[in-house]
């Protein structure tokens, strides 16, 4: 019976390795770079149709009960035209805080069809005080503080995103 080399007698301990460690290597950046394509915190664009014109933003999302806890908190800075959409299962009132969050953040609270139906303006970090939406919404949008006055949000303003499907 012939015997088939080993490849260990054929090729270098350190040659063996080093083509384990490439495979591995290989191995974790694609499963990096398929989770970076999964997660719904990748940046979109959104758009804010505002009296004066629409306001663009890149937003990340939060659509599952844990991304939706998690929100922006502990994030210290954020860019200025950035952001963070919020879906809810359903239309409902919204209790909202900003337990955990250092940045004071605007927050804009839209209906089904992406209108804005109450803004709740510089909210303070770390506070635990409750912030309700105006009523029942399915979205919340947040952004830096001042963000909404800057760019002339107001109520009645509609939001556009694929999440919302308008």
């Amino acid at each position: 019976m012939r015997r088939f080399p080993n490849l260990t007698d054929i090729l270098p301990r350190a040659a063996i390795r080093l083509a384990r460690m490439l495979c591995a290597a290989l191995m974790l950046a694609v499963g990096v770079a398929t989770l970076a394509l999964a997660l719904p915190t990748d940046s979109e664009k959104l758009v804010i149709v505002t009296s004066t014109g629409p306001v663009e933003f890149t937003v990340e999302l939060a659509l599952t009960p844990a991304d939706r806890s998690t929100g922006l908190m502990n994030r210290e800075t954020m860019a200025s035209n950035h952001g963070m959409l919020f879906r809810f299962e359903e239309t409902r009132q919204v209790l909202m805080w900003m337990k955990n969050t250092p940045l004071p953040l605007d927050m804009l609270f839209l209906d089904e069809q992406g209108a804005v139906v109450g803004i709740a303006a510089d909210t303070t970090p770390f506070s635990e005080a409750i912030i309700p939406s105006p009523g029942p919404v399915k979205y919340v949008l947040e952004l830096n503080a001042g963000a909404a006055g800057k760019a002339g949000i107001s109520v009645g303003d509609m939001v556009r995103h694929r999440v919302i499907g308008n």
